[in-house]
């Protein structure tokens, strides 16, 4: 029996409160769970700054990617088995591009990204295909396999169906980040009728497809979408977190570049300020040690680092008013101008937060599609866009929502014993009385 075929004697299962169990037969996806680059997911969350505002938002993109692996497990094992459209010998290769999509995730992953102007996936094909533990197993089932799991998460793997499993608008990932984080974060929101979905799925040649008897389960999928975008993934307060732990990293980057001395060297640092990051040295960041160093950062002789760090660490927030600076340039523009009156520096206390998504991309005919629809298989077995035949989908087809907000320090702006009249006019501007 090759590797690639190797199961292990007893079947292994991890319980987790969403699919009650995950359940693990191949030799190879147990290789790849026990690596060090898969087992550092235990160490960044999931949902990033969420859970300073839902304290039960903890989970892990860990826990997540094993999430996604057993939902396309259930699908390869038990829906597709046998299947004419199926090639049972992508069933390996789908399991391990599920289990590892995420495997490139940094800290805090979008705030990170932004400062040091990073690409997850990018750290994911590092890690695929570079001298790593995850890379020695899945060389392990073939020398060319983990070229073709790197394919399978970069979509360019020639299977389109494979990759649709994994990323599309209806796939394992969101399957269940939807539902893992609803239920970590207490809302009700995420849940919908997965069973049912996953019983009206069907292998069509490079796409996968849903019988028309589970539109409304789908209809309840995408609505589930909709709102966790607007009421979990975009929250306020959630995006007050981020904006703070971005201008931390930022302020950081900056005093290094301009040769500040910290009392503590950031070490883990160094490399990413002078852009010669290596692979070893994005794997020993984790969230861990990013708040290591918040902690000794609020003792730093810099007063914004001193106290962006402090306000993160003690979740003391910045405040937000909805404001479009592409509206209310002007407005904005004065705001700018009364902060550094005020000697607050506008690039780390006065911020632009803005948010978009598209809740359902539909088929436009003609067009290069954003993102693969989902399609129905009719009785008489033709194929329709979702939104051709759902009045619900249809409704919200193609919507961006665009949101825009600034963010401020109001403790900073009510303490009147310094810079007062300046003080008062930026809240009376920004309570809209001017």
């Amino acid at each position: 029996m090759t590797y690639a075929d190797a199961k292990l004697q007893e079947e292994k299962v991890f319980k987790d409160p969403v699919h009650r169990y995950v359940h693990v037969r191949d030799q190879v996806i147990w290789d790849l769970v026990g690596t060090r680059e898969f087992q550092r997911l235990r160490r960044i969350r999931q949902l990033g700054t969420t859970f300073l505002v839902f304290h039960g938002a903890e989970h892990s993109r860990f826990s997540h990617s094993l999430g996604v692996y057993e939902i396309v497990r259930r699908i390869v094992d038990d829906i597709f088995v046998g299947r004419p459209d199926w090639d049972e010998g992508e069933r390996l290769l789908v399991l391990c591009a599920a289990l590892l999509h995420d495997l490139g995730h940094g800290p805090f992953s979008h705030a990170f990204e932004n400062v040091f102007e990073l690409d997850h996936e990018y750290y994911t094909r590092q890690i695929l295909l570079g001298d790593t533990e995850v890379n020695a197993v899945l060389k392990k089932v073939a020398d060319d396999f983990p070229e073709k799991v790197s394919q399978v998460i970069e979509k360019t793997y020639p299977n389109k169906q494979v990759i649709s499993l994994i990323s599309s608008q209806i796939d394992a990932d969101r399957m269940d980040y939807l539902q893992r984080d609803a239920y970590f974060t207490g809302v009700s929101y995420g849940h919908f009728d997965m069973e049912r979905i996953l019983r009206v799925m069907r292998p069509r040649k490079n796409q996968v497809v849903i019988k028309a008897t589970g539109m409304h389960a789908v209809e309840d999928y995408i609505m589930s979408r909709y709102q966790m975008y607007l009421q979990i993934y975009f929250h306020p307060v959630s995006r007050s977190a981020e904006v703070i732990l971005n201008n931390i990293l930022k302020r950081v980057k900056q005093l290094s570049l301009a040769g500040y001395t910290f009392k503590h060297e950031p070490t883990h640092f160094l490399a990413f300020f002078r852009n010669a990051i290596t692979l070893e040295d994005y794997l020993a960041l984790d969230e861990s040690i990013l708040f290591t160093y918040f902690q000794l950062w609020m003792q730093e002789d810099d007063a914004i680092l001193s106290d962006l760090s402090r306000r993160f660490v003690n979740r003391k927030l910045f405040q937000y008013i909805d404001l479009d600076p592409g509206v209310e340039l002007d407005k904005y523009q004065k705001l700018q101008e009364l902060f550094k009156q005020a000697d607050l520096n506008p690039d780390y206390y006065l911020v632009h937060d803005t948010t978009a998504d598209l809740p359902y991309d539909f088929y436009r005919p003609g067009e290069e599609e954003v993102r693969v629809p989902i399609f129905l298989e009719m009785k008489n077995g033709e194929l329709r866009e979702l939104s051709r035949e759902s009045i619900i989908v249809d409704s919200i087809s193609g919507r961006m929502k665009r949101d825009h907000k600034i963010y401020f320090p109001l403790d900073f702006l009510e303490d009147t014993t310094t810079h007062s009249i300046v003080k008062e006019e930026i809240l009376a501007l920004l309570k809209g009385q001017k």
